[in-house]
């Protein structure tokens, strides 16, 4: 029998091949952030979308496994869009699921400090990112990320499912899915009504935790 050992957010299976990637449970039920979030929403969009990025990802990982073993250089090469995609698809929705809650709690004093400094107030952070988050274009994400090099939080946006870290550098401290998945069946096409409402259950235990590993 394989022995299993966390490594992040995926599980890797000792002696195995390669990593098996799980679709991580909720830490709540579905219907926990009403009426925020709707239960359906959040049945659909962690059982079937999540889900999917995380099937998707498996079966890419397979085909790149088989083309290394036989050198097939051209299908390596055309698995990367497949390999980001639904990779970024199974890291941003696995940090999204933390960074809510029904019982969220406040930002650490560390955290406070540090956006009053970036940022002016929490109350201008939570603006700038609720105002980069509507901006997306198409389908994407918006982010509170940290900068290690410049010791500095900044605000972020990524197209589609790039992982923030992986596209901009930035550790990812909170973000906000506005793909319409995310929010339609609810909130329609009014965006802004649904990331001002998501401030209501954001995490922000989870969110300090983040900062002050990235600190480390």
């Amino acid at each position: 029998m394989f022995a299993t050992r966390r490594l992040g957010n995926f599980i890797r299976v000792a002696g195995g091949s390669r990593q098996k990637h799980t679709l991580p449970e909720l830490p709540y039920e579905y219907s926990a952030l009403e009426p925020v979030v709707s239960r359906e929403i959040m049945s659909l969009h962690h059982s079937k979308h999540h889900a999917t990025y995380v099937n998707n990802l498996n079966a890419a990982e397979e085909k790149l496994k088989e083309a290394q073993s036989k050198g097939d250089i051209q299908t390596v090469i055309g698995l990367a869009p497949a390999l980001k995609f639904n990779g970024g698809g199974h890291i941003n929705h696995t940090i999204f699921w933390q960074n809510l809650s029904p019982n969220g709690g406040k930002p650490s004093d560390e955290l406070i400090k540090a956006i009053e400094k970036d940022f002016g107030s929490f109350e201008n952070m939570k603006n700038q990112l609720a105002a980069a988050s509507v901006g997306v274009q198409g389908s994407g994400w918006g982010w509170l990320g940290y900068n290690k090099q410049m010791k500095k939080l900044q605000i972020a946006t990524c197209q589609n499912q790039d992982p923030l870290q992986a596209t901009t550098g930035l550790v990812p401290l909170f973000g906000i899915d506005v793909w319409e998945h995310a929010y339609y069946l609810q909130y329609k096409n009014v965006r802004a009504d649904y990331v001002k409402a998501i401030f209501d259950v954001a995490n922000w235990k989870d969110v300090s935790c983040r900062y002050e590993n990235a600190l480390k």
